[in-house]
């Protein structure tokens, strides 16, 4: 009686659901592909690459149901070339998705790149295409399952020139003092060592303890990049969280250490270790659940 009890459970313990929250990775990968394709030519601020990488992105939010923040998914800036002192003009892509509270976590990453030079495309798919369809995969996820916190996803622009575009959303936002959070996204795709960094620990001690609960997708998540001591190496302004810390805003900066294709043209799709990625991608959206719960 007892094996035939034992059979009868086998089943029924082999069909237990998965409740592990899951990404349509799939399109991730086609949204890597394509914003960091010869077709957007680098997305250097102001270019007509940059133009079709802003355009996909709003119709790859649209197509979600991700909704426009504060009416437009897009937010121009104008700021100064550090490089030529001429004024030029930004536009970040933003969208929302409206949780159970007034509370805001932004999520971000950069769309913009470096652009053409000569016949060279610099096409930047860890950096940071990677964050940007990273962003929209977050989006999508978020859209179908209601966050208890509103959650803002800006695609930022100007990064390479200054991180403008966050500079801007700040600076602009009415919201700041709502904002709980910031969750940053800037060459997540791309280690030989299955490793990726969550920056800020050191600044927002409060966020490492729920860091060190989530399920890491099989990644060696660690901790650092982010104290005075370091030099170069100290990442607390080196991305768009920058502007927010400079606010007061805690942050998280997933990213991973440089590797032999940053700012180089042999950062293309092709180099980008998928299951990485898709580890990644997983890891973050486990912390944003995680920091959701708070």
């Amino acid at each position: 009686m007892k094996k035939l009890l034992l059979l009868l459970l086998i089943p029924v313990l082999g069909c237990q659901p998965n409740n592990k929250p899951s990404l349509n990775t799939t399109q991730l990968i086609e949204d890597l592909r394509f914003i960091s394709s010869d077709a957007t030519e680098g997305r250097r601020t102001g270019t007509e690459g940059n133009r079709i990488a802003r355009e996909y992105i709003i119709t790859r939010f649209q197509e979600e149901g991700a909704e426009p923040f504060q009416d437009s998914y897009t937010h121009e800036f104008t700021f100064e070339s550090r490089r030529t002192q001429e004024e030029m003009t930004g536009i970040n892509v933003i969208a929302q998705v409206e949780g159970k509270m007034d509370s805001i976590i932004v999520v971000t990453a950069h769309y913009d790149h470096l652009g053409r030079n000569d016949s060279l495309i610099f096409n930047g798919a860890d950096d940071d295409a990677s964050g940007t369809a990273a962003l929209l995969a977050l989006a999508d996820y978020f859209v179908k399952n209601q966050p208890n916190h509103t959650l803002i996803f800006a695609a930022f622009d100007a990064e390479e020139m200054g991180l403008q575009g966050a500079r801007a959303f700040v600076e602009d936002s009415v919201l700041l003092s709502k904002i709980k959070l910031n969750i940053n996204m800037d060459m997540i795709s791309q280690n030989d060592s299955s490793e990726i960094y969550a920056a800020g620990t050191y600044h927002y001690p409060e966020t490492k303890s729920i860091l060190e609960s989530i399920d890491t997708a099989g990644l060696k998540l660690l901790f650092g990049h982010d104290t005075p001591d370091l030099g170069y190496n100290d990442w607390t302004f080196s991305s768009d969280h920058g502007p927010f810390h400079s606010k007061g805003v805690p942050f998280v900066y997933f990213g991973v250490e440089d590797h032999e294709n940053y700012h180089k043209a042999t950062d293309e799709f092709e180099t980008i270790p998928q299951e990485f990625y898709k580890s990644s991608v997983q890891l973050i959206l486990n912390a944003i659940l995680a920091f959701d719960e708070q």
